[in-house]
């Protein structure tokens, strides 16, 4: 059997369903390049491939905004744990569950990588100028508590995919009727 921790940076491996290997997409963050130093459970391991999800959403959400502030400057691709970016706020296994970038004057659109961030409990981008339809995909936040798009720019229908969101208690957007 294929250790769990295969060196290479390349394409990261971790077992699941009984010994398959299954081979993540990972972009900018999964590099998974810290393996070789461990030799540690497949629970860590799951951590770290959960760790390298979040970092490519939060960062495709990063490349696909203009930040004059440099309110993401702490948002390095090199860092697989998003947890130690500002703005990012994890639960105690390392999740994300909060990302607050209210009043930031960002600018740009919503990526759809953001809906898997399934742990995501708050999502504050009030007061922007981010554009663009909402992602059909942030209905796969079920864990969403807070959504807060209020004061940006954004066009098209509110998805039907936020409908399911069940436990949704503060859903705040305008939309641009242009």
């Amino acid at each position: 059997m294929r250790s769990a921790f295969d060196s290479g940076f390349s394409d990261c491996f971790w077992v699941k369903n009984g010994g398959d290997l299954a081979t993540p997409e990972l972009g900018f963050c999964g590099n998974c390049g810290f393996r070789n130093a461990v030799s540690g459970t497949i629970g860590f391991l799951h951590l770290s491939l959960d760790n390298a999800i979040h970092c490519d959403a939060l960062h495709g959400l990063r490349t696909n905004l203009e930040d004059p502030n440099n309110v993401l400057q702490s948002w390095d691709p090199t860092l697989v744990n998003p947890c130690t970016w500002f703005h990012v706020t994890c639960n105690n296994d390392n999740s994300v569950i909060r990302v607050d970038l209210g009043n930031a004057a960002l600018s740009g659109q919503l990526v759809p990588q953001l809906g898997q961030l399934k742990n995501l409990q708050y999502l504050e981008l009030y007061s922007n100028n981010i554009s663009g339809p909402i992602p059909s995909d942030l209905g796969n936040l079920t864990d969403l508590v807070s959504l807060d798009l209020y004061l940006n720019g954004f066009t098209g229908p509110i998805p039907d995919t936020l409908g399911k969101l069940s436990k949704l208690r503060f859903l705040c957007v305008f939309l641009s009727l242009t």
